[in-house]
């Protein structure tokens, strides 16, 4: 959903442009102080804001900020910016949004990846290790495979078999 803050008259219109050419509901805010209320109660991927009212409006400019949360600001001139304009900054701004958000899910998962390398391969070679201890009872040995299974499988599903020593 997109908020658009803008006291313009034919702020509806531009709304109804912007759902049309996004495919995003869109929701109008004609006062900064609205648009504060409706950031405090609805998630937003955008917040559209005119720039001459955030000039006349410092501080309500900075409680909007506060209350993006994951929404990204555009800021247009209403006054010399027609709806194709806005609709051209708003798609170039999701894009942005969208990548970043690609970039960041990436190297999260790498993070994780990493992080549980050293730990899944330490259980597979622990477990290898406790599967050589001669006289081993048949249970331990059972429980131990299992763990050792259950190691490999969740090492499959990390993709860390370059890490994962030969299955026994």
């Amino acid at each position: 959903m997109i908020l658009l803050i803008t006291p313009f008259a034919k702020s509806q219109q531009c709304a109804e442009a912007i759902q049309q050419a996004t495919g995003e509901m869109v929701q109008v805010a004609p006062a900064l102080r609205q648009a504060v209320a409706q950031l405090r109660e609805q998630q937003y991927t955008a917040v559209v804001m005119d720039q001459l009212a955030l000039e006349a409006e410092p501080e309500e400019c900075e409680l909007i900020t506060e209350h993006l949360e994951s929404a990204i600001p555009v800021h247009v001139n209403f006054a010399i910016s027609g709806a194709e304009r806005v609709i051209r900054e708003i798609r170039a701004a999701l894009h942005r949004r969208k990548k970043e958000a690609q970039t960041a899910r990436a190297e999260a998962e790498a993070a994780l990846r990493n992080e549980l390398k050293g730990t899944v391969t330490a259980l597979l070679l622990s477990c290898e290790l406790a599967l050589d201890v001669p006289g081993l009872p048949a249970q331990a040995e059972e429980k131990l495979r299992a763990g050792h299974d259950l190691a490999r499988e969740l090492s499959s599903k990390l993709r860390l078999s370059d890490a994962v020593p030969a299955q026994r």
